[in-house]
């Protein structure tokens, strides 16, 4: 009998150190879990698949740039990135460094600040409009369709296509579209 009673115990204790064990794995899954799922809702969608094989498309080559640091921290902080990697085509007309620092002092860091996003967003959809379009078509389009619904204004001087006053420094073909680096931040009209 006392073997009995002691094997009860043992059994006892046994069971009640596996269940402890059984409840701290499911925490730790349910933490891990969830953390995965907090990081996996801020990276979702296109923007965040890594393909080496591919011409990069329209954000890739705005985050490979010297020249456009601001840009991808715009993009970024407006979390508009899958905007920039849609099948599309694309033109984007990508404002370098230099032209976000053309705007009034503390423009850009008040546009990054959470509260704008919005503001931010509407701002960078405005740079973006559907269709590949060359320098050569973009000379024969009075204006453009911006991914925000608004419209921006195309003249010709000098033989070369300026976009909203903003002049096309170079071009870049991407793997969903074309990208227009162009020598000023364009903001949309005020409705």
């Amino acid at each position: 009998m006392k073997l009995t009673k002691q094997l009860f115990f043992v059994f006892a204790f046994v069971a009640l150190l596996y269940s402890c064990k059984n409840e701290t794995n499911q925490n730790n899954t349910t933490d891990s879990s969830t953390a995965t799922e907090n990081n996996s809702n801020e990276n979702k969608g296109q923007a965040f698949i890594e393909d080496d094989g591919s011409t990069p498309n329209c954000l890739q080559i705005a985050i490979s740039s010297p020249n456009h640091k601001t840009l991808v921290a715009a993009v970024q902080a407006a979390q508009v990135e899958n905007a920039l990697v849609n099948v599309g085509p694309l033109t984007v007309f990508a404002p370098t460094d230099e032209a976000f620092a053309a705007l009034p002092e503390g423009t850009v860091e008040n546009l990054v600040k959470p509260e704008n996003k919005a503001t931010l967003a509407n701002i960078l959809k405005y740079h973006v409009t559907p269709g590949n379009l060359s320098k050569s078509i973009l000379k024969k389009l009075p204006k453009l369709g911006q991914a925000n619904n608004q419209y921006i204004m195309v003249e010709v001087i000098n033989g070369e296509p300026v976009i909203g006053g903003a002049n096309i420094i170079a071009s870049v073909k991407a793997g969903n579209g074309i990208v227009h680096v162009i020598d000023k931040v364009l903001l949309p009209p005020t409705e």
